[in-house]
């Protein structure tokens, strides 16, 4: 039997039709609109790429963004002192800094500079550090959509295990910890595999729920997942394919088409977990809005 296709596309859309809600609703009664700033370090495609899908997603949902552009070769305290500015600036209450920066920037230095309050990326350490302790207030989107992906799709994660194969500080590991907390969306025994585990499938084949999110196209394939998983699809690699007028295409870390065939639910590449994203985004800065009010 064919797996059931979790449509990141559509649970994405319901995310935004929530902050287009929340945001006219608080438009209302500040007559402020919640602010980003997006900080695009050099002319990287992919990120640019990703700048304007974020820039789109804001104008759809009633949020103020603005996207500064500095050169690649900015020193770090020229890039230092701009972020001291931003904090500053009472229109933005998120500050993203799209990465990875050029190798001559200190991205730990830069981060650590932002304003956790303002810090909608949740890789502050103090962000980082109210995740493990259980009182998230910015959880990176990424995990964050997953998580939301899973409440939709129904699937009660308590008692069940999750194997997530990547350990990065933007998905395998924030995502464990939201996972393995207390309450809706957690409580899952939670095993994270990373490029010194031993024997991957023999962890992935007893595993309830499979996150894949280590950047390696095509490695996870059918003979390492039990019948009935549920696989979500993290990675965004590209391969060569001449039939494409681009000369490439996109896919995930799973070998798609002998997985689908073989597991319960399955999100695809691209359309799983991309939008969800830039859904999860928006949340986080109408939350910072919200707790700016609030503070």
């Amino acid at each position: 039997m064919a797996a059931e296709l979790i449509d990141g596309l559509k649970i994405a859309a319901r995310v935004h039709d929530e902050v287009c809600a929340t945001v006219e609703a608080r438009l209302a009664v500040t007559g402020r609109q919640p602010g980003l700033v997006v900080v695009l370090v050099g002319d990287d495609p992919a990120s640019r790429s990703y700048v304007r899908r974020k820039e789109r997603a804001c104008a759809e949902v009633g949020i103020l963004t603005e996207t500064l552009r500095p050169s690649a070769d900015i020193s770090e305290e020229e890039l230092l002192g701009l972020i001291g500015e931003l904090n500053r600036d009472s229109r933005y209450d998120g500050i993203l800094i799209q990465l990875p920066l050029p190798p001559h920037l200190s991205q730990e230095r830069i981060i650590n500079a932002i304003d956790p309050a303002k810090d909608v990326d949740g890789l502050h350490p103090e962000n980082a550090g109210l995740l493990v302790q259980g009182v998230p207030r910015f959880v990176p989107a990424t995990p964050l959509g997953v998580q939301r992906m899973l409440l939709e799709q129904g699937i009660d994660t308590r008692g069940l295990r999750v194997v997530i194969l990547g350990r990065s500080n933007l998905v395998g590991r924030p995502l464990s910890l939201l996972l393995g907390q207390r309450g809706a969306g957690g409580d899952a025994t939670v095993t994270v595999c990373h490029t010194r585990t031993h024997e991957v499938a023999r962890h992935t084949l007893d595993a309830d729920v499979v996150v894949a999110a280590a950047g390696a196209p095509l490695t996870v394939t059918a003979d390492m997942l039990g019948e009935g998983a549920v696989v979500i699809d993290v990675g965004v690699n590209r391969v060569a394919d001449s039939s494409r007028k681009s000369g490439y295409r996109l896919v995930g870390d799973v070998d798609f088409d002998s997985a689908y065939e073989k597991v319960a639910a399955i999100t695809p590449v691209p359309g799983g977990v991309g939008p969800m994203t830039v859904a999860m985004l928006l949340h986080n800065v109408v939350l910072a809005s919200e707790l700016r009010s609030n503070s």
